[in-house]
């Protein structure tokens, strides 16, 4: 063979295209597992409630104005009753909510899903109600309004265990749905129609617990909004239009104050247009997702999200797979291109033992999605690397002709699967640390390789070939 230095490229590329679909394949089943897992947070979620979100208290009348217009000429004239339908809103001025959730993880099979059981305590204040006063737009007009009603809206009624509304000293009785149009799922209560013309201001305090999964949003409605939310869960992602004005994060949970002024949020106009609040869910009224930021109401949300996910770990550890596979193949071949020319050489590596080799370092990712479905990441991701270190540094040993050799190709590898639970924990440097460390190993590699004579290898490799075909011939 006169070149068979490049044959054996051609055939390490021909086995690197082969691993490249088994790391294809595995990453497939990485996203199913996704997948599934989400169908299982749909299924809780369809099952128990979804994410939940809080607006209001507010109150609303719906008014009709009727008259009436002349049509017609002489014997067909005639008097036609026009109307309007309009609603009227009146917003909170102070607005203040005092909020408490305690997780209840949910699990479907494997699958688990963070629900809460959210406890608020929500003291809505009024320092007028003239915005409930009806005025005309045409002359002789008839106006017809409906009682007030107080309401609060929730992302999926479902999740509602208690509610108590207190108006002043009056405990009033509460009915489902709001009777709004834009947002049809919550609580009302109607008020008395006197209301409607206390200029001495209204206080309502709601007592509500309220269950969901996994986020839960809410409105600033008020002129000025005070929000205090307290939990155990120690990972909250802090999401939607504002973030905290304070906040603290422990080891045992959370607590995060926001102060919100209507100078700052158009929530008052928007909950007034019926624009939706944009949240990932299904449902209609306050939950429905709506499709760009300027269709939605302002709102703020805070998710209870898992940071260890082991799906999302193992998809971003599935992404470095190739790289694993080209630097072990480098580090492979550098231990038997330094072992040339010297006593007891390690046999020639074949292509199919690169295959192998290739393959252990596949069947990492496999067993690690596998394994971190049923004990925590980290133990999943150290039983993965340690059963991948010792099944390569065994087979390297004799692949490489002795121990010496075998044992730091493992090494190596045990430390690739070290740098690589590293960049899996960081997320602001991941990309830094993975630079720096990429340019090392070339950097290492051009040192070692400095003074090989890269034309002469070709040479040497055909008489190592004929030698080894007569060998054959000799034995047969």
């Amino acid at each position: 063979m006169k070149h068979p230095l490049f044959v054996k490229l051609a055939a390490l590329a021909a086995v690197i295209v082969l691993l490249l679909i088994g790391l294809g394949l595995i990453e497939g089943v990485v996203h199913d597992r996704q997948r599934y897992r989400s169908i299982t947070a749909q299924s809780v979620a369809d099952s128990l409630a979804g994410p939940q979100t809080l607006m209001g208290p507010m109150i609303h009348s719906a008014c009709v104005e009727t008259w009436e217009v002349e049509t017609g000429k002489g014997a067909e004239l005639r008097m036609v009753e026009q109307r309007r339908e309009f609603m009227l809103t009146a917003m909170p001025e102070q607005l203040r909510l005092n909020t408490g959730a305690a997780m209840e993880e949910r699990a479907r099979g494997l699958h688990k899903v963070n629900a809460f059981n959210l406890k608020a305590q929500v003291t809505a204040q009024w320092a007028s109600l003239a915005s409930l006063q009806p005025a005309s737009t045409m002359k002789n007009s008839r106006m017809n309004c409906g009682a007030p009603i107080v309401m609060m809206a929730v992302g999926d009624a479902r999740g509602i265990r208690t509610a108590q509304l207190t108006l002043g000293e009056r405990t009033l009785a509460l009915k489902p749905g709001t009777f709004h149009p834009a947002y049809t799922r919550g609580l009302h209560a109607p008020l008395p129609e006197s209301l409607r013309s206390n200029t001495d201001g209204l206080t309502a305090t709601l007592e509500l617990e309220l269950v969901g999964t996994e986020r839960v949003s809410i409105v600033p409605l008020g002129g000025s909004t005070e929000v205090l939310m307290t939990s155990g869960w120690p990972h909250p992602s802090f999401t939607g239009r504002f973030l905290p004005s304070e906040r603290e994060v422990k080891a045992d949970g959370f607590s995060a104050r926001w102060r919100l002024s209507s100078l700052a949020t158009t929530a008052q106009a928007d909950v007034g247009s019926g624009k939706p609040v944009c949240i990932s869910s299904h449902g209609d009224g306050a939950s429905e997702q709506a499709p760009g930021r300027a269709d939605c109401a302002d709102s703020f949300t805070v998710a209870f999200v898992d940071p260890v996910n082991p799906y999302s770990l193992s998809d971003r550890a599935t992404k470095y797979g190739l790289l694993f596979i080209a630097l072990t193949f480098v580090a492979v071949g550098l231990l038997e291109l330094m072992g040339q020319g010297r006593h007891a050489a390690p046999l020639p590596v074949h292509p199919v033992q690169y295959l192998l080799v290739g393959s252990a370092l596949c069947s990492f990712f496999l067993l690690l999605v596998s394994l971190s479905e049923h004990v925590p990441f980290g133990v999943a991701y150290a039983m993965a690397a340690a059963a991948c270190v010792l099944l390569l540094g065994y087979y390297a040993s004799h692949m490489l002709g002795s121990l010496a050799r075998g044992i730091p190709l493992g090494a190596g590898v045990a430390v690739l699967y070290g740098l690589l639970y590293v960049l899996l924990q960081l997320e602001q440097t991941a990309l830094a640390v993975g630079a720096i460390a990429l340019f090392l190993v070339l950097t290492a590699v051009m040192v070692l390789t400095r003074k090989v004579n890269w034309y002469g290898l070709s040479a040497a490799a055909a008489p190592r070939s004929a030698l080894a075909g007569s060998a054959q011939g000799g034995a047969a």
